[in-house]
């Protein structure tokens, strides 16, 4: 690991200011991506701003149609919360899917989106849910936020407050994971809203997470998994690796979401 100066800013518009003023910076949310990669040298910022004291990026808060969570709260917060759990159960059960519990109980909500990686299992979450990622700057939608492996739309120095989720009337997320990491090779979240059903896929496609327009359509004319026979994913763009090749992976999503289906026609969230 290459030196580094270290910050640790109290608010919102002080970790705004320190990003603004130095050189070479980079946010530390929960370290899980970054520390490791620094250790490697991999990456090596000139300045670390550790968001761990920011308390305005933390918490979970339900209205009627919306649960919102701070861009700091941990995944084991979000595996334990009652609201979460009443509010969207599947992503309760998300949370729970994550790593292992030093993973949980470090690793945050808005590092993860952050970061964007193609097998995380929040990117899935968001497009599914039809979040809203907010910042210190504006609001993006899901739709717009996630641009590929590692990259989104923030810009320079942008930080994530929090991430507001549309409660659905029924949701289920179902992954087939990496029995070592715990990353998903293939991770499908399906979720009913009123104006119709988002399918998403994450740990499979080789730009990353991405939606199923063809399973939506099927899905929000009869949400049954009958609804998506005859419905398949072509190999090409999916990704290939020692773990498992493209054709493996594009079979697989078809069995996930159908699995993910049954999951959410017989839950309420």
């Amino acid at each position: 690991m290459y030196a580094f100066e270290y910050h640790r800013p109290t608010d919102v518009k002080q970790a705004a200011e320190l990003v603004a003023q130095l050189e070479e910076t980079k946010f530390l949310a929960g370290g899980q991506t970054l520390l490791p990669t620094m250790k490697m040298r991999l990456a090596a910022p000139a300045n670390l701003i550790d968001l761990g004291q920011v308390a305005e990026l933390r918490g979970i808060e339900r209205s009627a149609d919306t649960l919102s969570i701070g861009a700091m709260t941990l995944h084991a917060e979000v595996a334990n919360s009652a609201d979460v759990r009443t509010a969207i159960p599947a992503l309760t059960e998300l949370a729970e899917l994550i790593g292992d519990p030093h993973v949980r109980n470090r690793g945050t909500i808005g590092g993860s989106v952050a970061n964007n990686d193609p097998a995380a299992d929040y990117p899935a979450a968001c497009l599914a849910l039809n979040a809203a990622i907010v910042t210190n700057k504006r609001t993006i939608a899901a739709d717009d936020f996630f641009q590929g492996i590692f990259a989104t739309a923030l810009d320079e120095g942008e930080i994530i407050t929090k991430i507001s989720f549309r409660v659905p009337s029924q949701a289920a997320y179902v992954k087939f994971r990496h029995p070592a990491s715990r990353y998903a090779l293939v991770g499908v979240f399906v979720a009913k809203h009123a104006d119709g059903v988002r399918v998403a896929v994450t740990g499979s496609g080789a730009n990353g997470v991405f939606r199923v327009p063809e399973m939506e359509q099927a899905l929000s004319r009869n949400f049954a998994v009958a609804a998506l026979d005859g419905i398949s994913v072509p190999a090409e763009g999916m990704s290939s690796d020692i773990h498992a090749d493209a054709v493996y992976r594009a079979h697989l999503v078809g069995v996930i979401a159908r699995r993910a289906v049954q999951a959410a026609a017989s839950s309420r969230a």
